[in-house]
């Protein structure tokens, strides 16, 4: 039996809800948490509980340029 490849997209902290719902309703991802450690500003190394979507590595690739999309369009507005 093959163990099917999962991968995660981890969100960055301030993204709007609705582009993580958006995600989470368009593409076939599980919404997890994970904890990760943040390096920028005053927070190095400072491990931080952060929403992941999990999936396949073609999925998660096209939620990622989603994302990307929506995130440079909310910062150009």
């Amino acid at each position: 039996m093959t163990e099917i490849e999962e991968v995660d997209l981890v969100i960055p902290p301030g993204t709007p809800r609705s582009i993580i719902r958006d995600i989470a309703a368009m593409f076939d991802l599980e919404m997890v948490s994970v904890t990760r450690s943040l390096s920028y500003a005053n927070m190095v190394n400072d491990e931080r509980e952060l929403i992941a979507f999990r999936g396949s590595p073609e999925e998660a690739a096209k939620a990622e340029e989603y994302l990307i999309t929506k995130i440079r369009e909310f910062i150009d507005n």
